[in-house]
């Protein structure tokens, strides 16, 4: 076999493949042999029909088009790997000339990995916002754990802004009730915001026993987005009393003894939570800068499909699951749908082109995944998944994306290189040192960068 490579573009190449016939032998006794298998000629036994009849019978032509079938993807893998490709997707192949006994050539057009150079990256610099916790995050964080240990009583008055109300519920739309349009036993805190929009105005000032009607856009259901006519009654108000903030509180809501040793452990896991964020958006910006120094051509055909994937997952996934279609979400996101493809096109290139830097830069700094580090990825995205561990495993095994997360890890520590590299300051000046920031939070950040999902990944996958 002799194959010769024809770069069309950094990202596209064509090769050219010549394989004598001799080559082919394997594939037409394959070809001969599932022939066989497949027909019955009277005077012969299935299965031991000899070749001459089989021409004769069925046609040389067939067996040589299930021979090259069968022999093509082998020969393509041989001019691939000869030619030291990284290629991307499937190939376009065009037989250019089959001659019994003489020959066969074609041509393969397929995307490749383009060359990308990684430039000096030790002097990206980025700013990130100051890790500050105020008195009044404190009392807040404080006041959101006091509210988990309110208690409730009825009381015989009408229904005001904190009251608990539990309630029936019954929508209907162009008069008629929806099947899933009737709740019974609904507990609901005035003022909260978690139902209908116009709830409130509608039970505030309604005693047990009262009623009102009013109307309002569904949020869910099967009739998701529309206007309906809701009434709601009232069965019981009850107000709402919240624990004294003294020690006694702090003891019953915490392991603490005192509300000021409370308040101080509030106060730290709020600077760990922002010095969470503070590193988050520091990889961000540093991979931002990052991209910034690398010129990375995208293949259109691969650019296409991210984007079509994404748009999939979003319509018949995200939205699918919360009864909305692609014209109601952009309604509600306030976005034509040249802006959405705009945005969708932007976030795919951003992503693919993250994915090639780092995979260039695992590349070049030498970086391995061990098994420790590829566990500790799997039970993260387990648990994020809903999924056991055990679970999460197997699944990944039997659809073959272990490659994919050995990929997700090694991302991530190529950016973790990088953010060490960097210099961050925060918006007061002060130098922030990352270097012995948890690897998790790069390998997370890497991800979500990419926004690489597992059919995504497997397009990129050489």
């Amino acid at each position: 076999m002799k194959s010769a490579v024809e770069t069309l573009n950094p990202t596209r190449v064509r090769l050219t493949v010549e394989v004598p016939f001799e080559e082919l032998k394997d594939s037409l006794d394959a070809a001969y042999k599932k022939i066989n298998q497949q027909v019955t000629v009277k005077g012969f036994r299935k299965g031991k029909i000899p070749a001459r009849v089989i021409d004769q019978r069925f046609g040389r032509g067939a067996v040589l088009e299930e021979a090259v079938n069968d022999a093509l993807p082998k020969f393509y893998t041989e001019a691939v790997n000869e030619a030291e490709l990284n290629v991307l997707g499937q190939p376009e192949v065009d037989i250019t000339e089959l001659k019994d006994n003489e020959t066969l050539n074609f041509t393969a057009e397929v995307d490749v990995r383009p060359t990308i150079e990684i430039p000096d990256y030790s002097g990206i610099e980025v700013e990130v916002d100051a890790v500050e916790v105020s008195d009044e995050d404190v009392d807040k964080a404080v006041e959101e754990l006091r509210g988990r240990f309110a208690s409730t009583s009825p009381v015989e008055r009408a229904a005001e802004d904190g009251d608990v109300v539990t309630i029936d519920l019954e929508a209907k739309v162009d008069g008629e009730v929806l099947e899933d349009g009737v709740a019974k036993d609904v507990s609901y805190t005035i003022g909260s915001g978690e139902l209908l929009e116009g709830i409130d105005d509608a039970v505030k000032g309604l005693e047990a026993g009262g009623e009102a009607t009013f109307t309002s856009e569904l949020k869910g259901g099967s009739a998701a987005g529309k206007e309906s006519e809701v009434t709601v009654k009232v069965t019981q108000v009850a107000k709402r009393e919240l624990p004294e903030l003294d020690d006694d509180f702090a003891q019953l809501a915490s392991e603490f003894d005192t509300l000021d040793e409370l308040k101080a452990d509030s106060r730290k896991r709020l600077e760990n939570m922002k010095q969470f964020d503070q590193a988050t958006q520091a990889q961000e910006r540093v991979l931002e800068k990052l991209l910034e120094l690398v010129e990375v051509p995208v293949p259109e055909k691969l650019l296409a499909d991210e984007i079509q994937t994404r748009k999939h997952n979003l319509v018949n996934h995200q939205l699918g699951q919360m009864g909305l279609d692609l014209a109601k979400y952009l309604e509600i996101q306030g976005k034509t749908e040249e802006e959405f493809d705009a945005e969708t096109k932007e976030q795919a290139e951003k992503g693919i082109k993250t994915q090639f830097v780092l995979d260039e830069l695992v590349n070049k700094e030498k970086l391995n995944v061990n098994q420790e580090e590829l566990t500790e990825h799997l039970m993260r995205r387990a648990q994020s998944s809903g999924m056991s561990p055990d679970q999460f495993a197997q699944a990944v095994v039997e659809g073959g994306q272990v490659p994919m997360l050995v990929g997700e890890v090694a991302r991530g520590k190529a950016l973790a290189v990088v953010v060490e590299a960097a210099t961050v300051k925060d918006t007061k000046g002060e130098v922030i040192d990352l270097s012995d920031g948890d690897e998790d939070e790069a390998d997370d950040s890497a991800e979500a960068a990419a926004d690489a999902d597992a059919s995504g990944e497997e397009k990129t996958e050489a």
